[in-house]
């Protein structure tokens, strides 16, 4: 009845892959994930402070260690 090849296959797949690429688009650059995506891009920068303290933490306790060592 009805003969499906290998190319029938890739056809339909390319088809699904193109609807569900511009279904990302459409979801990626829709306006109500804006904020969701605007907060997402600036995590890196939110923990500069915390970086800092732990950084200045570990160079106390280094110090402290060493002394104990001496």
């Amino acid at each position: 009845m009805f003969d499906i090849t290998l190319n029938d296959l890739r056809s339909w797949y390319t088809v699904v892959m193109l609807f569900s690429f511009i279904g990302i688009l459409l979801w990626a650059y829709s306006k109500k994930r804006r904020p969701a995506f605007d907060e997402a891009a600036n995590l890196p920068f939110a923990d500069h402070d915390l970086d800092v303290q732990s950084v200045e933490r570990l160079k106390a306790e280094e110090a402290s260690n060493k002394e104990k060592l001496s």
